[in-house]
């Protein structure tokens, strides 16, 4: 069942022209149309369903620096900077709150990968740190599995994922920004190798400047302008806890459960380490560019043949503009969750703590994460194709640092200081997309 994710005001008419269009109404797309907005940029984004009803409203909602890759840190840093103002900023609770993470370790393997990263990070000043045994018991008293220790971030946070989203798109919509849903972008209109405008739906947008922030999405909607993205999707599944006072404040992740604490009282809980790829046309045409990380985290991946492999081979690869495209026939990617997953993190937490025991699944839902061959996103213009910036591939990161990384994606759309160095989120990174461009079908209706 869907989250119950707040709806936003949007715009019923469609401006003739604009200086950025944005593709995609999740976390990074509403963040990259607040910061350009708050510049006095004209930007409308368009959603081809509703914003945030994708993975940016059902994700786990932690905001954490901890454990990230390296290039991944100093974005992450800056999204921890931007969302701690974002409650005034924004006029509206995001439910933004430094609750600290924890990553607790069943073995001396587990502490000492985290004891690696640790050292790893440190020029990076996280206020990460080692915990053992006595202060972890102080951490999360009556705990029942005897951990072997855990590593302890307090500056990390969290936030709720169907309030923040659409409060950045409606403080975005204040400064000024278009926000239209039911909206979907078939395509770019090119003229003479550059952006021209894009075509929707409801008709032509002229603009010299795209961000596509479609998330699972986009891989698809490059691949129709000859742009090949190695992206593929991984479910993952949570539920939900009615309200119950008195537990852990801080947010826990172990080596097959995660929790956090809600703004109402309640868990968002999940299996962590599980996501599940379902085989796809696309895990074949991918396969060399996964393999190696197939290979180094077997243990954690869940395969499945299912019934995602007939529906994506079914789904057109090309289209034509002036007829209607994939964005238009599934509006909103709503997969079922995993139930075993569910019930593994349920009977899982419940044994180890006792507060638990008596957990009772109010909601479940699934999500499609976006994931890239190493696990770090893409944040980059496009050599190849003047005046669009790609923002995706965020592999399960995506709202942690998605003010960050819209903050990041405007920059480069219209030349600004980047806010972070955005050298390691390169497009060109990837041998495929370093590829020539392949025969797209023609841009104009």
């Amino acid at each position: 069942m869907l989250p119950d994710i707040d709806r936003i005001k949007t715009d019923a008419e469609l401006p003739v022209r604009a200086d950025v269009v944005i593709i995609g109404g999740g976390i990074i797309g509403v963040s990259a149309a607040y910061f350009l907005s708050r510049r006095g940029i004209d930007v409308t984004l368009c959603e081809k369903g509703f914003v945030a009803h994708e993975q940016s409203g059902r994700n786990w909602g932690w905001v954490r620096a901890m454990g990230r890759d390296l290039a991944e840190i100093p974005l992450c840093l800056e999204s921890q900077r931007l969302w701690a103002s974002m409650n005034e900023s924004c006029a509206a609770e995001t439910g933004f709150r430094r609750c600290g993470i924890l990553y607790l370790c069943d073995s001396e393997k587990e502490m000492a990968s985290q004891k690696a990263w640790l050292d790893a990070a440190r020029p990076f000043q996280i206020t990460s740190r080692i915990v053992g045994g006595r202060e972890l018991a102080d951490i999360l008293p009556g705990t029942q599995r005897p951990f072997v220790g855990a590593l302890l971030t307090p500056s990390d946070a969290r936030a709720e994922p169907q309030k923040a989203v659409p409060a950045i798109a409606e403080a975005a919509r204040r400064n000024g920004a278009k926000i239209a849903e039911n909206c979907a972008v078939r395509g770019l209109d090119v003229a003479g190798g550059n952006i021209a405008g894009v075509i929707t739906e409801k008709g032509r947008i002229a603009c010299g400047t795209v961000i596509l922030a479609g998330g699972a999405w986009s891989r698809l909607f490059l691949g129709n302008e000859g742009i090949d993205l190695p992206q593929l999707k991984m479910l993952g599944s949570v539920f939900a806890t009615p309200p119950m006072p008195g537990g852990p404040e801080v947010t826990v992740g172990g080596s097959t459960f995660s929790f956090r604490k809600r703004l109402d009282g309640g868990y968002t809980v999940s299996r962590r380490n599980g996501s599940i790829s379902h085989i796809t046309p696309d895990s074949f045409r991918l396969f060399f560019d996964f393999l190696p990380s197939l290979v180094s985290g077997w243990d954690e991946l869940k395969l499945r043949f299912a019934g995602r492999f007939r529906e994506e081979w079914r789904m057109p690869r090309r289209w034509k503009l002036d007829a209607p495209s994939p964005f238009e026939e599934i509006r909103v990617l709503d997969p079922a969750p995993d139930e075993a997953q569910i019930e593994e993190a349920r009977s899982t937490i419940a044994a180890g703590f006792p507060f638990f025991r008596d957990m009772k699944v109010e909601n479940a839902w699934g999500g499609l994460i976006d994931v890239t061959p190493d696990a770090v996103p893409v944040i980059s213009p496009v050599e190849r194709l003047p005046g669009l910036v790609v923002a995706t591939g965020f592999s399960g990161h995506g709202f942690g640092i998605g003010p960050g990384a819209g903050k990041l994606a405007s920059e480069l759309a219209t030349g600004a200081p980047p806010c972070v160095d955005p050298t390691p989120f390169r497009l060109e990174r990837f041998k495929r997309s370093a590829r020539p461009l392949a025969q797209a079908v023609p841009q104009r209706p």
